[in-house]
């Protein structure tokens, strides 16, 4: 395996969500998060697929929904991702919690694990999320989005995913063929009492953690839950060589799928979460001006020939603007 580029880290990661405006309203308005894309679900293009990221969608940054308006809630159980983690700056957290009294958003104590400060909160469709404060180093690749929070508090990129597993040990012997190491492991402060999480770290700068948490709590796909979390095999070659190697581990990944902004496999790991490999390119300003990312409904390859039919079919939607929350003060 050694000819494997190890993957620096998360690409992203879809969850499911129901109303569209409520969706767009929390991740522009709320979180601040720029929408980069605003598609159709390419297996389902009835259903808008939005793309939250920094400023210019850098990978590693970019939180996903489709918004599947008559779906059930869903239950976060083993098999799933449990929770999804930002960075934001050190010093910031106190920012977030005014922010979130001041939009109603429902959020938990801060906690300290491996020794970093965590605040969790959900959104609106109780999706399990949380901030966690780093120092940013002046080289970081992502680029902060200012238009609803200053620069010195905007999330910058994705930290983590935690996967609540039944059986974690086949699972992190595939984290380690896919090139994340083992940091440390322990009981950390939130966890419940007994549990042992594990962390391992990815080569790159950005959604570089996955924490593996064993449980046997049961769960459901539904809003408030995460669909996949993708990461990042930069080039077509990366890819492959992953593929191969996931193959390898007796699991059956997808053969290459054309998302349009990147290209994907999709396999199931030994847990049941769904894993995506996914190519850094040729990304978010491949068909629209980078000033002009997410400003018009995007239709990849065949479906621009069903655009009068897939509009028809799709929710209207308003994309929050800056001088209507200052309108609103």
């Amino acid at each position: 395996m050694s000819d494997i580029t190890p993957t620096p880290g998360i690409h992203h990661v879809t969850c499911v969500a129901g109303d569209p405006q409520r969706n767009l309203d929390f991740w522009v308005e709320v979180m601040g998060m720029r929408l980069v894309k605003r598609s159709i679900n390419q297996d389902d293009p009835g259903t808008y697929h939005f793309f939250f990221a920094d400023a210019e969608g850098t990978p590693g940054t970019s939180m996903t929904f489709f918004p599947w308006e008559n779906m059930s809630r869903g239950k976060v159980g083993t098999g799933q991702v449990s929770r999804t983690a930002f960075r934001v700056p050190t010093g910031s957290l106190d920012y977030w919690e005014e922010r979130f009294d001041e939009y109603g958003v429902e959020y938990g104590e801060r906690v300290t694990r491996f020794g970093e400060e965590v605040l969790p909160f959900s959104d609106p469709n109780g999706l399990p999320v949380e901030l966690v404060a780093v120092e940013v180093p002046e080289d970081d690749p992502t680029v902060p989005w200012t238009e609803f929070v200053p620069e010195e508090y905007a999330t910058r990129g994705f930290h983590s995913v935690t996967l609540w597993l039944a059986d974690p040990d086949p699972t992190t012997d595939l984290l380690r063929t896919m090139g994340f190491e083992e940091t440390g492991t322990g009981a950390a402060e939130g966890d419940t009492p007994g549990d042992e999480r594990t962390r391992f770290a990815a080569s790159g700068p950005v959604g570089r953690y996955v924490d593996v948490l064993p449980t046997i709590e049961g769960g459901r796909q539904g809003h408030g839950t995460v669909h996949h979390v993708a990461f990042q095999t930069p080039t077509d070659d990366d890819q492959a060589a992953m593929r191969e190697a996931v193959q390898s581990k007796g699991l059956r990944p997808t053969a290459q799928i054309d998302r349009h902004w990147f290209r994907s496999v999709y396999f199931r790991e030994f847990g049941g979460v769904l894993f995506e490999l996914a190519t850094n390119g040729p990304g978010y300003a491949s068909d629209e001006p980078a000033e002009d990312l997410g400003g018009r409904l995007v239709l990849p390859g065949e479906f621009e020939d069903r655009r009068d039919e897939i509009e028809a079919g799709l929710a209207d939607v308003t994309i929050p603007q800056p001088t209507s929350v200052e309108a609103g003060d």
